[in-house]
């Protein structure tokens, strides 16, 4: 067959921002002290030295490729069907901003998506912690990896055919270190099996409970910051580091009895594929691609036959996949990279988005528009190359 295979790279936002990034460090400076602009001809700067590397090593190899249409993600073409992309689903509602469990990484300040996070067995403890059980006199014992965020705890959960705990359901507890009241709520998702069969209900620090919390419309407590610092919401442990806050919040509930007991726990831990740092899901307001609507026909293509899978057994692993997909994060809190098509009236508060930059708010005149700072996962562009190279939006030859 004569096949098309066209050159090119992504323009690598996490780890190509972490490599300049990295430079000026040695420099004595940093992106903060240059501001957006000098840093972004910084990263041009880079890419023009180091960015062809790639692609020589390609020629050097005897690759085949159409080097004359040889493109980058970044480049004009790349970038007007990325703003057409985002435009469009943003106006089928495709795409929203809006508070969801992301997965941050404390060192490169970003939120990353759950394949750029690498899941390693670590060796750590499992800490039963007794909560009081308001005007009673039993207690609820349960069992948590993470007693640093029980300031963020909204609620025990059990199963709802849990003999032991049926007569407590929808009764209250009393939070350790606090005092504040928090419910016993039922849900299936709870192991019966996993220590104690009673589960501590974080919603915005675990994607499993953020969902349970959804389900039964509790609030969302963030007691991390973006450095994974204890915040306000720790009380006296605010400004300590997550891992040294866990020792002082162990020792604190070992001093009043409330820790029970300590078992070794091995369990997987995510950890930023870049940098290797321990992520730290948390609950952020980012931009989101709603993937139900987008899977649904790709679903449907292979249930109806009219897409093969060979070796069969990877249909499975596909439906699996689409079926079980969440919401795709594509704001990243970076500087390279596409930026979010989207600005802020500062008088009327208006969200606009366009795929030419306004200078007026449509609606009330005004002139002061403030661009979102972030920019776009490198795979919102990556993903359109099949298009965007052949030149989308545009009607082109190669297209038809």
């Amino acid at each position: 067959y004569n096949t098309l295979w066209l050159p090119g790279t992504d323009h690598a936002g996490i780890a190509t921002q972490a490599r300049v990034e990295e430079q000026l460090a040695i420099e004595g400076t940093n992106r903060l002290e240059l501001g957006r602009e000098r840093f972004l001809e910084r990263v041009w700067d880079w890419k023009r030295q180091y960015g062809g590397q790639i692609t020589r090593q390609l020629r050097r190899l005897g690759a085949s490729c159409d080097w004359e249409r040889e493109r980058f993600t970044m480049d004009e073409g790349c970038s007007k069907a990325v703003r057409e992309a985002f435009v469009t689903l943003y106006n089928k509602g495709l795409i929203y901003r809006g508070n969801y469990i992301i997965n941050w990484c404390p060192k490169c300040h970003t939120t990353i998506s759950d394949i750029e996070v690498e899941h390693v067995d670590r060796e750590g403890n499992l800490y039963h912690l007794c909560y009081p059980v308001k005007d009673s006199d039993e207690t609820f014992v349960v069992a948590t990896t993470r007693p640093e965020t029980m300031f963020g705890d909204t609620a025990v959960a059990v199963h709802p055919d849990d003999e032991r705990y049926r007569h407590l359901i929808g009764k209250t507890v009393l939070l350790p270190l606090t005092e504040r009241e928090i419910p016993i709520i039922a849900d299936d998702y709870v192991d019966r099996e996993f220590g104690t069969g009673a589960l501590k209900i974080t919603p915005a620090h675990d994607p499993n409970d953020f969902e349970i919390g959804l389900r039964h419309q509790l609030p969302q407590i963030v007691v991390l910051d973006k450095e994974a610092k204890m915040n306000e919401n720790a009380g006296p442990y605010r400004g300590m580091d997550r891992f040294e806050a866990r020792l002082a919040v162990v020792k604190e509930l070992l001093a009043q009895g409330i820790l029970l007991k300590t078992e070794p726990y091995a369990h997987a831990v995510g950890e930023c594929y870049r940098c290797s740092t321990v992520i730290e899901p948390m609950v952020s307001k980012q931009w989101f691609v709603k993937m139900e609507p987008l899977a649904k026909p790709a679903i449907e293509v292979v249930k109806g036959g009219s897409l093969e899978f060979i070796p069969e057994r990877f249909a499975k692993i596909y439906l699996g996949w689409m079926e079980n997909i969440r919401d795709w994060c594509i704001s990243r809190q970076l500087w390279w990279g596409h930026r979010i098509p989207v600005w802020y009236c500062e008088d009327c508060g208006l969200e606009i988005c366009a795929g030419d930059d306004p200078l007026t708010c449509p609606t009330c005149g005004a002139d002061r528009l403030l661009q979102d700072p972030d920019v776009l996962d490198t795979w919102f562009s990556s993903g359109l190359w099949p298009f965007s190279t052949l030149g989308w939006p545009r009607k082109t030859p190669e297209q038809e």
